[in-house]
Formats: C-alpha cells, sequence, structure tokens
C-alpha cells in the first residue's frame, strides 16, 4: 500500500486511529503534503478527493488502538478470504463462462467513482485478440476447482504446503515403484478382484488339491498377486515402446480388470501406432509360452503345475481379449492403425474401430453368458473361473460396460485433439494492467476496469513483472475493504513456469500448463514484453468447448 498520503489516495485504519489519539496528522496526509506533486501512479479526480473517509472504517478509531490493525493486512488472512470467496462463488466446479464486454465497473467506497456505461462504438477494424468478459472482481468472474487454488502464505510469510505442486505427480493409489521412471498405481479397485480371485480360485483349489486345507487360499493369493504382475508386465510393454517413440508416460494403474498405460501423446504414423498397440498383447502371448514351458517341467496336481497351469491359460486369455479388434483395447488401436494407413486420416480409423468397439461390446454382453453355459470355452476354463449364471451376466456386463465406455471415451478424445490447435494462448489470454506492490486494490481495481482489463500484475519500479493477483483473492475481499489492501497480499509469486509465450497453441500450451498448475500464468510476448494473464478457468471453458463442438 502507498503510504505517501497524495491527494485522494486512501489511508490505512492505524494512520486515521493515531490521528485521533494524538491529534496531530501523520507525515504524508493531506495536511502536511499539500504541495506534493501527484504522480502518475495516483487518482487525480477532485471530486475523490473531496469524499470523506469511509464511515465503514471510522468506527475502528475508538477503543482499544490494538484493535485498530485491519485484518486484510495479514497476507494469510487474504489468501484465506480469497479461496473461500472463490469456492462460494463458483459453486460447483466448472469453466468460467464470458459475460459482458467489461465496460461495467467494480464499485468504489465512494459513489463518485462509478463509471457510465460507454455509448456504442464503430466496431475496431483490428480487434484485440485477447478474451473479453465481466469486470475483474466480480463474483461471477471466478469459476475455477479446488485443485488449481495455489498454497497460502502463513504470518511469517512461508507458504503453507510449500511442496510445489510443479513436482507433483498424478496419484490413483497406491505407488507401488518407477520401473523406467513411470509411475505405477494399484487402485483401490485391485484389492476388490484380489480377493475374489482368492475366494473363487480357491474354491477350485479344494477340489483340486483337497488336502491344502485353509492354506489353499494363501496359495490363491499368490495366484493373484502372480496374475497382476502379468498384467503389468503387459503394461510395460506399450509404456517401453512409447518411451522408445519418444511419446511421454503419464503412469501405469492396475485397477479391478487390468490395467492402464496412460500416454499423453497420439503416435506420429500410423505404424508406430500399430507396433504400440501390438507389444502388449505379444508380451502376454510370450508369457503364456514361458508358463507353458515351465509347466512341462513340474509334476501335473501339485501346487507348482496347477498355479502354472493357471497363470498359462489367464496371459492367453489376456492376450486373446485384448487383440479384439475394437477401442478401447490393443486391438481396436491396431484396427485404427490399419484404416489410417488406408484413409490417411486418423480421425477415420478412430470412428471405425470405436463403432466395431461399441458392437464388439453388445456382443459381449449376449455371448459371453451363451458361451459358458454351453461348455464352448472349454471345461478347464469353465473350472478355473468358477461362474455361475449369475456370475457369467455380471461378468459380460461388467466388460461390456468398460468397452462401449471406453470407445465412447476414444471417440471424445479424438474430437478434442482435432480440436487442440484451436487453443491458442494469445486468443485466451486476459488484458492486464501492470500495478506497483503497495497499489490499494481499489486503486488497482479502477485501472483495470478504465482499461477494460481482466488481470493485475504486480510489477517493480522498472516495470518488471513479480507476481500475479489472484483473482479469487480479490473476490474474497469485500468491497468496503478493498481500499486499505495492498495488491501484494493478493498475490502469487511468478514462477519459471508460470511465464508461457504467447505463440503457444495446442499440445505446446497444455503440456505448458501440465508442466507448472497455477490459477494464473503470466503471458508474453517472444521480446520478453507482458502481453497479459492466462487463467486456467479460461483453458477448461475451452477445453469444454471442444469437446461439445462437432465434427
Amino acid at each position: 500500500m502507498d503510504e505517501s498520503g497524495g491527494s485522494g489516495q486512501p489511508r490505512s485504519g492505524t494512520d486515521e486511529a493515531d490521528e485521533r489519539r494524538t491529534g496531530r496528522p501523520r507525515p504524508g496526509d493531506p495536511a502536511t503534503s499539500t504541495a506534493r506533486p501527484h504522480s502518475d501512479e495516483e487518482p487525480h479526480d477532485a471530486d475523490a478527493q473531496a469524499k470523506p473517509e469511509p464511515e465503514a472504517d471510522t468506527t475502528a478509531a475508538t477503543g482499544n488502538p490494538d484493535q485498530n490493525q485491519e485484518t486484510p493486512e495479514d497476507p494469510a488472512d487474504d489468501q484465506t478470504a480469497g479461496a473461500a470467496g472463490a469456492a462460494g462463488a463458483a459453486g460447483a466446479a466448472g469453466a468460467a463462462g464470458d459475460g459482458e464486454d467489461g465496460e461495467e465497473r467494480v464499485d468504489a467506497p465512494s459513489a463518485d467513482l462509478r463509471k457510465a456505461p460507454a455509448p456504442p462504438s464503430a466496431p475496431d477494424p483490428n480487434p484485440d485478440p485477447r478474451s473479453d468478459g465481466p469486470a475483474l472482481g466480480q463474483p461471477d468472474d471466478v469459476h475455477r476447482t479446488e485443485a488449481h487454488t495455489p498454497p497460502s502464505k502463513s504470518k511469517s510469510g512461508r507458504k503453507r504446503g510449500s511442496a510445489s505442486r510443479r513436482g507433483k505427480e498424478p496419484g490413483g493409489g497406491l505407488l507401488m515403484g518407477r520401473p523406467f521412471g513411470v509411475p505405477v498405481y494399484v487402485a483401490p479397485s485391485w484389492f476388490l478382484v484380489a480377493a475374489l480371485i482368492t475366494w473363487v480360485f480357491g474354491g477350485q483349489l479344494d477340489r483340486v488339491l483337497p488336502e491344502l486345507g485353509m492354506t489353499r487360499y494363501l496359495v490363491s493369493l499368490f495366484f493373484a498377486v502372480a496374475f497382476y504382475a502379468s498384467v503389468l508386465v503387459h503394461e510395460l510393454a506399450h509404456t517401453v515402446a512409447a518411451l522408445r517413440f519418444g511419446l511421454p508416460v503419464r503412469r501405469i494403474q492396475l485397477q479391478f480388470f487390468g490395467g492402464v498405460s496412460e500416454i499423453e501423446k497420439e503416435s506420429e504414423t500410423p505404424g508406430r501406432e500399430f507396433v504400440l498397440a501390438f507389444v502388449g498383447p505379444l508380451l502376454s502371448l510370450i508369457l503364456g509360452g514361458l508358463f507353458y514351458l515351465a509347466l512341462q517341467a513340474v509334476e501335473p496336481g501339485t501346487v507348482p503345475g496347477v498355479l502354472l497351469a493357471g497363470l498359462m491359460i489367464s496371459n492367453l486369455i489376456v492376450a486373446a481379449f485384448n487383440l479384439l479388434p475394437g477401442l478401447p483395447l490393443d486391438g481396436g488401436r491396431m484396427l485404427r492403425a490399419v484404416v489410417w494407413k488406408i484413409t490417411g486420416k486418423p480421425m477415420s480409423g478412430t470412428i471405425a474401430a470405436a463403432w466395431v468397439g461399441r458392437a464388439l461390446a453388445i456382443s459381449v454382453l449376449i455371448g459371453l453368458p451363451l458361451l459358458t453355459q454351453s461348455g464352448a470355452l472349454g471345461t478347464d476354463a469353465a473350472d478355473i473361473g468358477g461362474m455361475d449364471t449369475v456370475m457369467d451376466a455380471l461378468l459380460a456386463a461388467i466388460l461390456a460396460a468398460i468397452i462401449w465406455t471406453g470407445a465412447g471415451n476414444s471417440l471424445r478424445m479424438a474430437r478434442l485433439r482435432e480440436h487442440l490447435p484451436e487453443l491458442r494462448a494469445r486468443a485466451l489470454t486476459r488484458r492486464a494492467v501492470p500495478v506497483e506492490t503497495n497499489t490499494p486494490l481499489s486503486e488497482a481495481l479502477r485501472r483495470a476496469n478504465d482499461a477494460g482489463a481482466r488481470a493485475l500484475v504486480v510489477v517493480d519500479p522498472d516495470g518488471e513483472p513479480l507476481s500475479l493477483v489472484r483473482e479469487a483473492a480479490i473476490v474474497g475481499v469485500p468491497e468496503h475493504r478493498r481500499p486499505w489492501v495492498a495488491v501484494s497480499g493478493l498475490a502469487q509469486d511468478l514462477t519459471d513456469g508460470m511465464r508461457v509465450s504467447a505463440e503457444l497453441a495446442g499440445e505446446d500450451l497444455l503440456d505448458a500448463l501440465r508442466a507448472a498448475p497455477a490459477t494464473e500464468y503470466l503471458v508474453v510476448e517472444d521480446s520478453g514484453e507482458i502481453y497479459g494473464v492466462l487463467s486456467a478457468a479460461d483453458v477448461e471453458k475451452a477445453f469444454v468447448k471442444a469437446m461439445a463442438r462437432p465434427n
């Protein structure tokens, strides 16, 4: 806050209280500095000079002097209020909505600071690509999720939860390790399916090896763990191939029905797409062959023999199931690569493989119970599965739902990737005005609304950006307190990852934001000049529009 006390500059509650107690004006008050010339950083409105101080704050000058301090001077209180105000204004998580063209001004303590709407003017032949919207400081200007809330500061000035979000990897269950640098998570649902496999396979062991007694459940648990270790090898095959092609892998997750390798980018060619999809079933086939060879070296009817036979059949089933030609299965990705190669259009391959996947889901829903009832899968497979009619129908319904949902998600992701080039930092950026550290929030908002801006950048005396004023924190400050709150208390310090180029677009833009999660980003030109501020909420809204737009 600027304490020089120039004409029209608001005073803090502490200064006013000192003047009332001593009867003497403090240095810098209008009575002692009337000859001081106006600077460009101070308001010049003559009506504002004559306007009395807001009565809402003068009552604090009476009573105990220790209670005259305004609470907004504490950065921790400001940031807590900002987060609470953002949550109350946003309601459910969602993207920020576009509003009017920014002509409406924020209410100030003095009614004379209001601005009438500008008269309509001729359209600008060279419009500014920076996004417009509601005036800065209005509650419905904030729509963001809690995951984007930056860490707040404690009263000592240190950030609570100082671990940066930049290095935080996505969760998804229990972290088991990082083979090849890729985190492997076990989802909570895995424990449910492990218990189910233990129970079902234990029942089969009781018929095959009744002498085991209750130990059969320990053997069954070992089988469940070994089976999902085979699934992990299947997923690692996809991961190694993706890394070999220069495609980043976000994580591997073992869940209820198998595993998932989350590859963040699409293959550049249909040939690489085919190889990337085929290596998983290939490894499952190789594992099935290895278990078959090991089975020849042990005596049938023993615990090792039963385990090896079960793992051999399980891996063969995994390979055969994943080779089915429909998304989201590996066979569907292989079909997509073939259609992509023939048509030259990856979207055509996605559409064909997704619709085959939906047809496959219906076939599984109807055909799997019929096959198990007729014994077409074989006696051994039926014994190992241990499924009665109800279990058959339930398993078929779950598999069909997974395939149908995965096919739909593949279509949506393909549509999104088609529209990704339309996500341009230059078009999504909000116009911003620079303000100095001690500028009162009310004055900063006045300048922003005069300029039609929707963001504030805190700069040093040389104009170098220091931090970004958090939109959620602005909304959390009541209007009658804004003259006493300095913008520095509502700002988040800039890090290297929070500076993005105005030329970024598509996946390059998303990669930059993913590397340093934050609520706002400083957008700069190649020359280093400030272009504006990019809000994560605006990017989320653009995502929603891209997903809803037809092909």
